[in-house]
């Protein structure tokens, strides 16, 4: 029998501690529910090493960029821009070109496969288990 880990606790507890005051936008409780209960799971010893690769490989290991934290980059993308955000229509063009070429630069940079090796290589090494 394997001894459960220590309760969520250092760097992740404190950075859903500072999200949670992000907690007035909608849906984004849920997103930091999802981290802390996936954490505590594998903290409890309730996941198989099937499911532990597959979180990593969904949250951030996908070889062909079907993860979360490409959504994640995609939805940046999305947000910086005013074609797809009216929130920032009525922002001056310059303002609206700059942010729209910021989340371009941040879909671009969190899609990149190198960012995603490190996690696909966490999930093989769990896979060959």
């Amino acid at each position: 029998m394997t001894t459960p880990a220590p309760a969520i606790d250092g760097d992740l507890a404190d950075l859903l501690d500072d999200l949670a005051g992000l907690s007035w936008l909608p849906g984004f409780d849920h997103l930091t529910a999802f981290i802390r209960m996936a954490a505590e799971a594998a903290a409890r010893g309730e996941l198989t090493p099937d499911a532990t690769q597959t979180y990593i490989s969904a949250l951030a290991g996908s070889s062909d960029g079907t993860d979360g934290l490409t959504a994640f980059a995609h939805l940046i993308a999305r947000f910086a821009t005013a074609d797809t955000n009216p929130a920032l229509r009525n922002l001056p063009l310059d303002q609206q070109k700059l942010a729209q070429q910021h989340g371009e630069q941040a879909l671009f940079a969190l899609t990149d496969p190198d960012l995603h090796q490190h996690a696909s290589e966490a999930s093989a090494a769990i896979s060959s288990h």
